[in-house]
C-alpha cells in the first residue's frame, strides 16, 4: 500500500485548485458512500483529487486500473488503510475493476469509519452491478462545462449562477448588467465551438482530434467493458454517431436508418439509448406520448455543440447548435420535453422557442408562460430572452 500512498500524494499534491468545477459545491460530504458519474473529458478525476486537496481526514485517492490490483483486492486495500487509520478512500474509474459493485458494498459495510468517494462513466447504472447500492451510495453526475464555467475556466470571469426563474423574471435587467462588463456574444461563439471540455489550447485540430479520441475510448472501451457490447455492433454505432452529427436536428425513420448501417431495428434503438447514456447524444419525444423501452425518439441532438464541431467536419448547422446548447443548460436541473407549439417545454409549464436574432413570436403566439430565446442579441425584453443567457444556469 505504501506506493500507492506515495502515488496519491504525488497526484493531489499537483492537482491545481484554482478552479472548481460547479459539482464541488453541490456534493454533500457527509454521506459516506457518494457516487460521481459523468462522460469522459469532464473532469472526474480533477474533481476527486481536489476533494482529496481540501479535506482534513487521512485520504488515499487510487486509480483502479492501478497494476497493484492485480495482485490485490479492493476490500483488502481499504481494509489496510482503514486499520493505518484511513479515513476518506477515493476510487477513480470504479468500471475498470471486476466485481467493483460488490466489494464497495463490504466496504461500506464492514468499515462504517470509512468513507468511499468512487467516480465511473456515465453508461454505468450503479443500480445494476453484482450488489444493490441503490440504499447506500448518494449519486451526483458531473455534465460539460457550462458557458459560465467555460468564463471563469479560459477567461478569468467570474458570474453568478442563475435559476429559470432569474432569466424568465429578469432576464432584461441581467442581460444589461451583464452586457455592460463583457462581451457575452464574442465568448458565446468561442464557447460553441471550443469550450465544453477543460482541455483547450488553442489549436481546434488538435482538439478536435482530442475529442474524437475520446469518443473512440468510449465506444470501443467502455461500451465494450460495462455493457458487453459486439465490436461488429460497435462499428456501426460509430457510423450511426457520424450520420447523426451530419443531420442532427434529426427525426429518425428508424426502419430507414437500421438498413443505412445495417442493424435491427431493435438493436438500433438499443444503440440510441447506449449513445445518449455514453453522452454523446440527447433525444427527446413529445409530450404525452407513452414510452416503452424500444420506442423510438421523435428528435435527436448530438450532446454539446463542441461536439458537433468535432465529427461533423467542423461545419453545424446554427439552428442545430443553438438549439444543443439551449438543452444542455437546461437539462441539467429541468425536465425537458418537446412542445406541441414551440420548440420545448419545460418543467411541463414553460414554453421556448429558439431561433436567431429575427425569430418572431407566432410560433407562441397566444401561449401562456411562453418565450422567445434568440441567438445573436445581447439583451432581451419582456418574453424574448437573449441565448447567451441560459449559459449561466449551472
Amino acid at each position: 500500500m505504501e506506493k500507492l500512498l506515495v502515488k496519491s500524494k504525488q497526484k493531489i499534491n499537483r492537482v491545481p485548485d484554482s478552479f472548481f468545477r460547479y459539482l464541488y459545491q453541490e456534493i454533500n460530504f457527509s454521506s459516506r458512500l457518494i457516487a460521481v458519474l459523468g462522460a469522459r473529458g469532464t473532469g472526474k478525476t480533477t474533481l476527486l483529487l481536489q476533494i482529496a486537496k481540501h479535506s482534513n481526514k487521512d485520504v488515499l485517492y487510487v486509480a483502479l486500473d492501478d497494476l497493484f490490483f492485480t495482485q490485490n483486492t479492493l476490500y483488502s486495500l481499504s481494509e489496510d488503510f482503514k486499520l493505518n487509520g484511513g479515513e476518506l478512500l477515493l476510487l477513480d474509474e470504479v468500471h475498470k475493476y471486476p466485481g467493483w459493485s460488490r466489494e464497495i458494498k463490504l466496504i461500506y459495510d464492514d468499515f462504517p469509519e470509512l468513507q468511499v468517494i468512487f467516480t465511473s462513466s456515465s453508461i454505468l447504472d450503479i443500480y445494476k452491478g453484482e450488489s444493490d447500492l441503490s440504499r447506500r451510495a448518494v449519486n451526483y453526475h458531473l455534465s460539460e462545462m457550462s458557458f459560465r464555467e467555460y468564463l471563469q475556466f479560459y477567461h478569468k470571469i467570474s458570474l453568478s449562477k442563475l435559476s429559470l426563474s432569474d432569466i424568465i423574471s429578469n432576464n432584461e435587467k441581467l442581460s444589461l448588467e451583464i452586457s455592460s462588463e463583457i462581451k457575452p456574444l464574442k465568448y458565446l461563439k468561442e464557447y460553441i465551438a471550443t469550450g465544453a471540455y477543460p482541455y483547450y489550447s488553442g489549436y481546434k485540430d488538435e482538439y478536435y482530434q482530442l475529442i474524437t479520441n475520446t469518443i473512440n475510448l468510449i465506444l470501443d472501451v467502455d461500451l465494450q467493458s460495462i455493457e458487453g457490447i459486439e465490436y461488429a455492433n460497435i462499428a456501426k454505432f460509430k457510423r450511426l454517431l457520424y450520420i447523426l452529427a451530419n443531420n442532427v436536428p434529426f427525426t429518425p425513420n428508424i426502419s430507414k436508418l437500421a438498413g443505412k448501417i445495417d442493424l435491427h431495428r431493435n438493436t438500433l434503438i438499443q444503440g440510441l439509448q447506449l449513445l445518449e447514456k455514453a453522452e454523446l447524444i440527447r433525444t427527446k419525444r413529445k409530450q404525452n406520448k407513452s414510452i416503452s423501452i424500444l420506442s423510438k425518439p421523435d428528435k435527436i441532438w448530438l450532446h454539446n455543440t463542441n461536439l458537433s464541431f468535432a465529427i461533423s467536419d467542423n461545419n453545424p448547422d446554427t439552428g442545430n447548435v443553438r438549439e444543443t446548447f439551449f438543452l444542455q443548460h437546461l437539462q441539467i436541473n429541468h425536465n425537458v420535453g418537446l412542445a406541441d407549439k414551440g420548440d420545448f417545454v419545460i418543467d411541463n409549464n414553460f414554453i421556448f422557442e429558439v431561433g436567431g436574432q429575427n425569430k418572431t413570436k407566432k410560433q407562441i403566439s397566444g401561449l401562456e408562460n411562453a418565450y422567445v430565446v434568440r441567438d445573436n442579441i445581447e439583451t432581451g425584453a419582456k418574453n424574448i430572452i437573449p441565448l447567451w443567457l441560459f449559459g449561466l444556469l449551472y
